[in-house]
């Protein structure tokens, strides 16, 4: 693994940094490019300027390794209040949610997710859905948690056959993971994956992972799904291309997925010759963690960062 990523990636598990970059004067500037906003009207307003230029969005309200129920409980509540509003607004259409267990359930002390409180949360929400006429993809976190969202998403999906998987081209688990999720009608969001993860589960090098997102992109295209792709990696989204018209796939039969504030302009450039692209806005005041994925994702971003946190203006 690159040494800044791994560096950036362990700062975001650092109270100290955490709380350097919460109230630093700059930082407010660097995390409007990557998060909508704090609140639910952001959001809305974000999913109403994406569906503008043709683009669709999965809304994340930021949170994850919850310890206190009472803290799950409003994190699902702002879900569906989140739905409602979609719903309201007409906006339903156009936006979905995307859920991580950790946030709507709680940790042993073990570190394992209480999964029947995540299937009970997910529930609701996936009620929720279903009632405004939208869709849940359930996010994938890291790998101690990756057999417990598929129970969880396998037992979601005998009621709501459209509840979204996600699966990580870094573990090496994945391709088979990505066989057993092609059935028809299945989502799947393929994407490389943004976490610390020990070598025995993932790949180190940049040029393993890529060659796994390809190995399971054909398998996704190859089945009877509807894979959902997540990178901005223009090498990729050419290979898929070329891999998409060798399948035969229609336009509406897949889709593209980039993050909030993440080559915009290529986004608009797919959805303008008919592609589905559905961007990933994360939202809420939980954005520490989230930032510093990002930032592992392409270091070469960490001057933005950097130069925030020194800022006193």
């Amino acid at each position: 693994m690159n040494p800044l990523r791994s560096l950036i990636l362990a700062a975001a598990g650092n109270d100290t940094i955490r709380r350097l970059a919460a109230t630093a004067p700059g930082t407010r500037s660097v995390v409007s490019r990557f998060v909508a906003g704090e609140t639910l009207d952001d959001a809305i307003d974000a999913v109403r300027g994406l569906a503008a230029d043709g683009r669709y969005a999965t809304l994340d309200y930021l949170g994850e390794d919850t310890s206190d129920p009472a803290v799950t409980e409003r994190i699902v509540r702002s879900y569906l209040r989140l739905l409602d509003e979609l719903h309201g607004q007409g906006l339903a259409g156009r936006a979905e949610v995307s859920v991580k267990l950790s946030a709507i359930s709680v940790r042993d002390d073990s570190g394992a997710v209480d999964e029947k409180l995540a299937l009970d949360n997910m529930t609701r929400v996936c009620a929720a859905a279903e009632q405004c006429g939208t869709t849940v993809t359930i996010d994938m976190e890291d790998h101690t948690t990756t057999d417990a969202t598929l129970r969880v998403l396998a037992e979601l999906r005998h009621h709501w056959p459209w509840v979204g998987a996600v699966l990580q081209s870094y573990l090496r688990r994945t391709e088979a993971d990505a066989a057993a999720l092609a059935g028809p009608g299945s989502r799947v969001r393929l994407c490389k994956g943004a976490y610390a993860e020990p070598p025995d589960v993932a790949f180190g090098s940049a040029h393993d992972v890529d060659l796994s997102f390809v190995r399971c992109a054909n398998t996704l295209l190859a089945g009877e799904g509807y894979p959902m792709f997540a990178t901005h990696d223009p090498r990729l989204i050419a290979v898929l291309a070329e891999r998409i018209r060798w399948y035969g796939r229609k336009q509406d039969s897949y889709e593209y997925q980039m993050l909030y504030g993440v080559r915009p302009d290529e986004q608009r450039r797919l959805a303008s010759e008919g592609e589905t692209v559905r961007v990933y806005v994360p939202f809420g005041e939980q954005w520490y963690g989230y930032l510093m994925r990002r930032l592992a994702e392409r270091p070469a971003n960490t001057a933005f960062f950097l130069r925030a946190l020194a800022s006193r203006s």
